[in-house]
């Protein structure tokens, strides 16, 4: 019976683990046509569904053939087919630079508001060099969760 339930208490707590991050399987880029430089292999979202008023941290994984030293990544995010928001960083605040050629990894943390309404919502992502040329862009759905996190309750409170 005790071996029972602990395997049915690690079956939880995988299930709750898997719950909060994702691996987002519907990756496109931008135009299917192009050979960028840069090749994108997943991203993760972490915790996932999205939830308003909590840090969520959206990690790109991909690679490159050639070494990058500077540029910029500019993230736009529409909400059933309207943009609502757009931001552009430097590259190198989002991984560390000089990107060598070979995997590597951009993190962009982003907390939303606690106003934000729930439902789908699509993101792009552009990844230009030092020379404005373009090295990817890609685009993905993500969910923002319907509950009101206890985290984003405290902080209204």
């Amino acid at each position: 019976m005790a071996l029972f339930q602990s395997a049915f208490l690690l079956s939880i707590l995988l299930l709750s683990l898997s719950s909060s991050l994702i691996q987002a399987s519907d990756i496109n880029y931008c135009n299917n046509k192009a050979n960028y430089d840069v090749k994108v292999n997943g991203v993760e979202i972490s915790p996932y569904p999205v939830s308003r008023g909590v840090d969520t941290i959206f990690s790109i994984s991909a690679s490159t053939g050639e070494a990058i030293s500077e540029g910029k990544l500019m993230i736009d995010v529409s909400y059933f087919g309207f943009h609502i928001y757009s931001e552009t960083d430097d590259i190198c605040s989002k991984t560390s630079c000089p990107v060598s050629a070979g995997d590597f990894v951009v993190s962009h943390s982003q907390s939303l508001p606690i106003f934000t309404p729930p439902g789908t919502y699509s993101l792009t992502m552009k990844m230009e060099d030092g020379n404005k040329r373009q090295l990817t862009c890609i685009h993905f759905d993500f969910s923002i969760g319907f509950g009101a996190t206890e985290a984003a309750l405290a902080a209204d409170m």
